[in-house]
């Protein structure tokens, strides 16, 4: 099949960026893939397709007419189109790799700026005339949302986004151009002004000296980076304003609105922020001009947005005019700020009641154009009678679905997702008429059978219009199906039914014939949600057969669900469905397909032989054969399988007369395939995958016309065949024609009954409209209607309830006794106790809910079990976690010792072990501080060998013996107050010690933190040791009265005493262990043991059982002795108290009165021995209790004991403690030392990092200053040439010229020195703009030379040629005047070009000199901060330990201020004494050695004096004789012998001299006066001549005057341009004789200091001698 092509008809769609204009009349906007022209004045329109996909940014021209426009594929590009040609001006390619979010034209000048986000976030300049990048810029991180040039200045922009504002300027050097940013600091939220100080030189609060310098909070914080430079403490963190649009005005300010309400005025050029403030409010007339936007919202919901958007005062745009800054924001008021100095009063000009985002006046200024953030545009006229006209209104919502209005040849529907109902012209695609549904809209389709449309509500209803009358189209029915929201409507070809599928899965079948008042035939149920209906009418059975779409919960698979809708449901719709309106499956033949991936799209052929799928994870298109209605295949598998070349999912589209398929997907693409082989043949881009591509597509009954709506881009696109082969157009063509015999009729009739239900409903409307005024009712009241299918459900259960009525009550009667009895039953159970009451749930009598509520009790006791485990299980790895990390590494477990008889307790110090690294550094520094003390000895003892050499060797050998005691007994015993602690007291080594006098270096301070620590490791094991002898004895101390308490328990037991036994134990804080051991008795509550450990407990016990009988049978041993002798056996004395006297018997038997003698005597013996075992007892029991008291007293002294004991080692842990916190407070100070160490270094590493970084930038400036050194000198020598060319070319034009007469010559000159006058714009003319004229644009620079040889070509015409010259030498000198002309332009340009170049060179020294200036800055910081350092590593911080009183004053004389004291060790001063001493000595003896030598100096002294002013003398003699004036009659009188001689001589020739000068007077005096009569004689001749000539003069003055009045009528610019060139050349001449004069005026000079220098010659040379 040959290749057909498609082309666009129109396009329609809202701005989804601000629109502008593009000339006076004219605005543009893009939409989707286009950019759509409109002229305001006849609303005509031009589009502009981006072929590479979406439109991106936008920008337009108005001096050159283009626009430019970038895509939005990879690496994008820019086009620049011109208008109204629409041609490409020129294509740019730039850095970006994703897009460029902004463009700008700058108005004077052939200049575009681009700014790409993500990832470059770049700033580009073009020139967009040579295609070429001039420069560009980075700003990372920053998303730009504003990029304007200054109107009045293109080398200004001002970038803004959400947080910043910048301003960047252009600087330009010769053809080099360059980017230079400055950043505006914006104020505070609340509108106050911030004073910010450079990052590397702001300092924190002055504080204590003590505590080191004062440093910057970066430097405090580490930073050494670019981050210490912009480091800023969360305190000092301020929210500034948030910039939302800006403006500039005509004096190169920038108008600024922030997101808080304020108003800013920023000066370019000095970035002074100022915030304006608003005057008092004033009444204001009602003259605001309100529209009312035809919205989706009811008046009610327009109040309270606007009374939402109104409390919203941010500014979303700004334009400026000669009345003031005009604003809009979200209030929807456009505002005029008129203002005055810092204040500005508001007046309203504009209401438009929704929030508006972009205003901008046109070229012209008279016309404002209004954009709201829905899309809508307005144009706002100002005049007397100001007139607001709608140039687009906003659809409500994006466009949802498309269609063609039968038979699809002149108008097409549109509706938006908010109910939108708009009918546009298919020729042009103007717009025609527009309904408001007032409700959410989901799908429409138009019925091929009637001028009817059928739309699909969320809300579920399924509202028909009528469409008759195209300009006033009207709901004529509505049918609520269900409560569900309505989501697909379609109609079969032949218009008899209309399809619906809700969102649960519902499919609802209507007639779509108003004659049957759209009668809902039925439903049917889909088990999955809904992707697509599709239909086909069969002709020769009348059936539709029904395809749906359904998504299953398998994701790789999905299921078509068919079947058939026969005339006759038509007729008889009841005898097809049940009560509740569900059509029977069987008699709609309804089958069930599976195809095992998913389909995004299904659509059947109208064959109904195959149908097409669009598969959702694979890109294939695929046709699937539909088996027999009886065949047992319920998997299809495709026949034929076609790549789709599509990105995403998409959709399929059959058209009319089912010849074409049209598939579209994510991409935007839409291709028209044929059905029978599934190629394409034709295939164009109306969207693009950044807007989702096409949402639905549409085809006209006669195929010429498609139309294709995008899913989020907002466009419209109706497109038409441009090139179809002939076979193609006649299968279109036959069978619309076809389509239309058939269904004109009924058309006809249907079209007549949907006229009726419109003139009822009409009527219907006015009545219901009438009965809510009356009665109050407004809309919505009918919100609790029924839907169809909830009719239907009432009326199956009227039916129901009607039929078994009689069981329902008797049902009813048994279960309210059965109620009644279980309440019974409830009652008694709460009257029960409360471990014997069941649960509620025990009485429900339903079997399965009790077996589902016990599975669900076993599920939630499972579920809390593996909960427990888990949380016992994560505590035991809490616990092991703890164990290993806190408690295995404790060499020595923390521990407590208690007192017997108080509550006195001591702790252990807990120790870790210490690690092999710290031992080694431990080792390292110890050994390292050995070698340090050997080497000081010796190097004390070489020092001391050679000062004491003078000495005598006895003395020093005892010296040195002192010495080296003394240094013995410092080293080992330094006094407590220089060591700072009492560490002495344990007996610990401190010889390593370094004194805290000594510490200054960084190695030194951190040895001594290791030594420090290493002392407080060995102090806590020497009392961990004396702990654990005290615990040991203590351990002993029980033992011993563990034992004594045996003795005292059997004592108390003998005496049968209640006294307890006092038996101390180990406590639980003695016993560190049991912290980590839970015994069972701990556990309050039972504990659960799995099957498995009830298991092993129970064969535990019953080993146990059988262990102890088989023990208790095999011991007969003990059971003899327990049996014969009460388990012991010999009687101890102990016994003596548990032996009782056997009483005889009869004593118990008889009375004393029948007692034999016998018996009387045994009594007798018995009361003795009892008497004697009594005493016994009594002595014994005596015994006994003086031994307990013994016992007891023993054990008391023994425990009182060991408690002086542990008292003492108490105050030994205070002193130990004591002793730890003073040497771990020395640590402190000295981690403190080298904390501000590392400050300061990390203060002088930031300083010498942010001085290489100037100074790299010191070198950038320096070279960009020397190249533009080099660059001025370069433009000024071809500026210099280009002058003297001129020049050489005004001096040769009488040389090439020269045979000419001189009167030729002469004119010629003047004509060569003649230029043409250019107009010039009137400087009292007002003009429209607020930016004036705005002359010297590139444009106009551009034409300026093109002006002037178009004015040159007058004066080159032969009329100004002098009369009687060859017209060959007047070409040649029109030429030579073009080249002097050109040659001038060229060096007025070159002239401003060096200007320029030499500005730039300023602002380069300007740079380089602030680069330095910032050097030399940082040089004396880091001045300042190596003297800080260095006092601040003398200024040490010394730890005194000072006893009470040891500190004394006198008179109360006490010194505070101790900032210039300095302490250093006594040794030092003993030492220092001994060698002033010794100095001492030695002076005294010097002295009187020098004694002697004082007077002969005093002696020499004076004779020198004496010399030195004689020579004075003598110097001053010779001074004066050479200063002594001597004149040539001096020289002379010295000179000659005979002076008189030479004197007379000298008179003689002088008198000789006056004799000779007379004669030649007098012969003078007689010349003159012969000279005079001449004179006179030739004066009378002159004075006859003058009369003649008088005359004459007076002829000639009439012949002049009769000329000029000649001239004046014919030529009077030749004279006034004679006059010119006159005083031209006389300034010339003037300046060249000025020109003389300084050169003879310079050699006079010459001259006169030539004649002075001789002059000065005849005076004598004086010399100093």
């Amino acid at each position: 099949m040959s290749a057909s092509t498609l082309t666009l008809r129109w396009v329609q769609g809202l701005p989804k960026q601000n629109a502008d204009f593009i000339n006076d009349n004219t605005i543009c906007y893009t939409c989707g893939n286009y950019i759509i022209f409109i002229n305001i004045e006849n609303e005509k329109r031009h589009v502009l397709q981006c072929l590479s996909g979406k439109v991106g940014a936008l920008a337009t021209n108005i001096p050159f007419q283009v626009v430019a426009f970038s895509d939005r594929k990879l690496k994008p590009i820019i086009y620049i189109y011109s208008f109204p040609e629409l041609s490409r001006k020129a294509k740019l390619k730039g850095h970006a790799q994703l897009e460029y979010t902004l463009l700008g034209f700058s108005y004077c000048g052939t200049y575009l700026a681009s700014y790409s986000e993500v990832p470059e976030y770049e700033l580009i300049l073009w020139n967009w005339e040579k295609k070429v990048i001039l420069c560009s810029g980075l700003k990372p991180g920053v998303e730009v949302s504003q990029m304007t040039f200054n109107p009045m200045n293109w080398q200004q922009m001002c970038l803004s986004s959400a947080s910043a504002l910048t301003i960047w300027n252009i600087e330009k050097s010769d053809k080099n151009y360059y980017l230079k940013p400055k950043s505006v600091k914006l104020p505070a939220e609340d509108g106050t002004y911030i004073d910010e100080t450079d990052g590397m030189f702001c300092y924190t609060e002055d504080k204590d000296t003590v505590y080191g310098p004062t440093l910057l909070v970066s430097s405090i914080a580490g930073l050494v980076g670019v981050e210490a430079e912009t480091f800023k403490p969360k305190d000092d963190l301020h929210p500034l304003v948030h910039p939302t649009v800006h403006c500039w005005n005509s004096t190169n300010e920038l108008y600024v609105g922030c997101e808080e309400g304020h108003l800013l005025l920023i000066n370019a050029e000095s970035l002074l922020v100022t915030v304006l403030s608003r005057f008092a409010e004033e009444p204001q007339a009602e003259n605001v001009i309100t529209l009312t936007p035809s919205s989706m919202q009811t008046p009610e919901e327009n109040w309270r947005q606007r009374e939402v958007h109104s409390k919203d005062t941010s500014v979303n745009s700004m334009a400026f005019h000669k009345e003031g800054l005009f604003v809009s924001g979200n209030d929807g008021i456009v505002h005029c700020f008129s203002i005055k100095e810092t204040h500005y009063r508001v007046k309203d000009y504009f209401d438009v009641q929704e929030p508006v985002g972009n205003i901008v006046f046109s070229p012209d200024y008279t016309l404002l154009l209004v954009g709201t953030i829905k899309g809508s545009v307005y144009t706002y006229t100002f005049g007397e009678e100001p007139k607001v006209k709608t140039i687009l209104d906003t659809y409500g919502g994006n466009m949802q679905v498309i269609d063609f209005i039968t038979p699809g040849n002149k108008y097409c529907v549109s509706v938006t997702a908010l109910g939108e109902i708009c009918i546009w012209l298919l020729e042009n695609g103007s717009h025609v008429s527009k309904l408001n549904l007032r409700t959410e809209v989901n799908d429409m389709a138009c019925c091929p059978s009637s001028l009817s449309v059928a739309v699909g509500t969320s809300a579920g209803y399924i509202q028909f219009l009528n469409v008759i009358d195209i300009e006033l189209p009207q709901v004529v029915h509505n049918v609520f199906l269900t409560r569900s929201s309505v989501q697909h409507v379609h109609y079969d070809q032949m218009g008899q039914y209309l399809i619906t599928g809700t969102s649960d899965g519902y499919i609802f079948i209507l007639s779509a014939k108003p004659s049957q008042f759209f009668k809902v035939l039925g439903f049917t149920e889909m088990s999955g949600h809904i992707v697509q209906i599709s239909t086909v009418y069969i002709s020769e059975t009348n059936l539709v057969e029904v395809m749906v779409l359904v998504k299953t919960s398998q994701s790789e698979k999905s299921r078509l669900e068919l079947f058939s809708l026969p005339e006759a449901i038509l007729i008889d719709p009841e005898n097809y469905c049940d009560q509740r309106g569900r059509l029977h499956n069987d008699l709609i033949e309804r089958r069930q397909y599976k195809i095992n991936h998913s389909l995004t799209s299904a659509i059947l052929d109208f064959h109904k032989e195959c149908l097409y799928g669009f598969c959702g994870h694979v890109p294939y298109i695929c046709s699937y054969g539909i088996p027999e209605k009886d065949s047992k295949d319920v998997v299809l598998k495709p026949e034929i399988k076609m790549q789709s070349k599509h990105f995403g999912t998409g959709i399929l589209c059959l058209s009319s007369h089912g010849r074409w398929l049209a598939s579209t997907g994510k991409d935007g693409i839409l291709s028209i395939r044929d059905v029978n082989n599934l190629e394409t043949f034709a295939q164009t881009q109306c969207h693009s995958y950044q807007g989702q591509g096409i949402q639905s597509l549409s085809f006209s009954l006669d195929g010429r016309s498609i139309l294709a709506n995008g899913r989020e881009d907002g466009a419209f696109v109706c497109l038409r065949w441009k090139k179809l082969t002939e076979s193609l157009a006649q299968e279109a063509a036959q069978y619309f024609q076809t389509f239309l015999d058939i269904m004109t009729t009924s058309i006809t009739k249907e079209n007549t009954a949907l006229w009726y239900m419109r003139k009822n409903q009409f009527t219907l409307d006015l009545a219901s409209k009438q009965s809510d005024e009356r009665t109050g009712i407004r809309d919505g009241a009918n919100a609790q209607e029924n839907s169809w299918l909830e009719k239907k459900n009432l009326e199956a259960i009227r039916k129901e309830v009607k039929e078994f009525g009689q069981q329902k009550r008797e049902l009813q009667q048994g279960i309210r006794a059965l109620a009644k009895t279980i309440q019974e039953m409830l009652e008694e159970n709460d009257l029960a106790a409360e471990i014997a009451q069941l649960d509620h749930k025990e009485f429900t009598l339903d079997v399965e809910e009790m077996k589902k509520l016990k599975a669900e009790n076993e599920k939630e006791v499972a579920k809390l079990r593996n909960e427990t485990e888990m949380e016992n299980l994560a505590k035991m790895y809490l616990w092991n976690i703890l164990k290993e990390e806190c408690w295995d590494p404790m060499s020595i477990k923390g521990q407590g010792l208690r007192s017997f008889h108080t509550r006195l307790e001591v702790q252990n110090f807990p120790m870790k072990e210490r690690t092999p690294e710290e031992l080694e550094e431990l080792e390292t520094v110890l050994q390292l501080r050995r070698l340090q003390a050997a080497e000081l000895k010796l190097r004390k003892r070489v020092v001391e060998v050679h000062a004491a050499a003078l000495l005598d060797q006895k003395s020093l050998e005892e010296e040195e013996e002192g010495d080296e005691d003394e240094l013995v007994k410092r080293d080992s015993s330094l006094p407590n107050y220089l060591l700072g602690s009492l560490c002495t007291s344990f007996n610990v080594d401190i010889s390593l010690l370094q004194s805290q006098l000594e510490l200054h270096t960084r190695e030194e301070k951190i040895n001594q933190i290791i030594l420090l620590k290493d002392i407080i490791h060995n102090i806590k094991m020497i009392f961990n040791n004396e702990f654990d002898v005290t615990f040991l004895q203590k351990k002993l101390e029980i033992a011993r009265v563990r034992e004594r308490n045996i003795r005292i328990q059997e004592i108390i037991t003998d005496l049968e005493l209640e006294e307890e036994v006092w038996q101390p134990e180990i406590e639980d804080c003695e016993k560190p262990d049991l912290i980590l051991t839970v015994e069972d008795d701990e556990i309050k509550v039972e504990r659960y043991l799995t099957p498995w450990q009830k298991e092993q407990a129970e064969m535990a016990a019953a080993l146990e059982l059988q262990r102890r009988l088989l023990a208790e049978r095999t011991n007969l041993r003990r059971r003899a002795l327990v049996d014969m002798m009460n388990g012991v056996l010999e009687v101890k004395k102990e016994d003596i108290l548990r032996m009782v006297v056997p009483q005889p018997s009869f004593m118990v038997q008889k009375i004393d009165e029948v007692w034999t003698e016998e018996e009387k005597r045994e009594a007798k013996e018995y009361e003795k021995k009892v008497k004697e075992l009594n005493e016994e007892k009594d002595k014994y029991k005596k015994s006994l209790d003086a031994e307990l008291r013994k016992i007891q007293g023993s054990i008391q002294e023994t425990t009182q004991a060991f408690d002086e004991i542990l008292k003492r080692l108490f105050e030994r842990k205070v002193i130990a403690e004591m002793v730890i916190g003073q040497e771990e407070l020395k640590i402190t100070n000295l981690v403190f030392s080298l904390l501000v160490d590392e400050e300061l270094n990390t203060r002088e590493l930031g300083l010498n990092n942010f001085l290489e970084r100037k100074q790299l930038e010191r070198k950038n400036t320096s070279k960009e200053v020397f190249m533009a050194r080099d660059e001025v000198d370069a433009y000024r020598e071809s500026y210099d040439n280009l002058v003297a060319e001129d020049k050489v070319i005004e001096r040769g034009f009488k040389k090439e010229f020269a045979e000419l007469s001189s009167h030729h010559a002469e004119t010629l000159y003047k004509l060569f020195r003649r230029r043409p006058r250019m107009p010039r714009q009137k400087g009292n003319v007002e003009s429209s703009t607020p930016y004036g004229s705005r002359l010297g644009s590139g444009k106009v620079k551009k034409d300026s030379l093109a002006q002037i040889m178009k004015a040159m070509d007058d004066l080159d015409s032969p009329h100004h040629m002098p009369e009687g010259l060859d017209p060959g030498v007047w070409q040649y000198f029109c030429a030579a005047r073009r080249t002097k002309t050109e040659n001038e332009q060229r060096v007025k340009q070159k002239a401003a070009g060096l200007l320029e170049i030499e500005a730039f060179l300023q602002r380069r020294i300007e740079d380089d000199e602030k680069v330095q200036a910032d050097i030399e800055k940082i040089f004396q910081e880091l001045f300042v901060l190596q003297k800080d350092k260095g006092i601040y590593q003398l200024d040490l911080a010394v730890q005194f330990l000072l006893k009470q009183g040891q500190v004394e004053t006198e008179n109360f004389h006490f010194v505070f201020d101790y900032s210039d004291s300095v302490i250093i060790s006594r040794s030092v001063i003993e030492e220092l004494n001994n060698s002033i001493q010794a100095q001492a000595q030695r002076k005294i003896t010097s002295m009187l050695q020098n004694k002697k030598y004082h007077k002969g100096i005093f002696q020499i002294e004076w004779e020198h004096k004496k010399m030195e002013m004689e020579m004075e003398d003598l110097n001053q003699k010779a001074w004066d004789i050479q200063m002594l004036f001597l004149s040539r009659a001096h020289q002379m009188y010295l000179k000659e012998q005979n002076y008189d001689t030479t004197i007379g001589f000298q008179i003689s020739l002088m008198e000789q001299t006056l004799a000779a000068l007379d004669k030649h007077h007098n012969k003078n005096v007689e010349d003159r006066k012969e000279t005079l009569n001449k004179l006179i004689k030739i004066n009378d001749q002159q004075d006859v001549d003058n009369y003649t000539l008088s005359c004459l003069l007076h002829e000639e003055l009439v012949s002049v005057s009769e000329r000029k009045h000649i001239c004046q009528s014919f030529g009077p610019k030749l004279t006034y341009q004679k006059i010119f060139r006159e005083r031209y050349e006389a300034t010339l001449q003037q300046q060249k004789l000025i020109g003389i004069s300084k050169e003879q005026y310079e050699q006079i000079s010459v001259l006169q200091a030539e004649v002075e220098r001789l002059r000065m010659k005849t005076f004598p040379a004086l010399i100093q001698m």
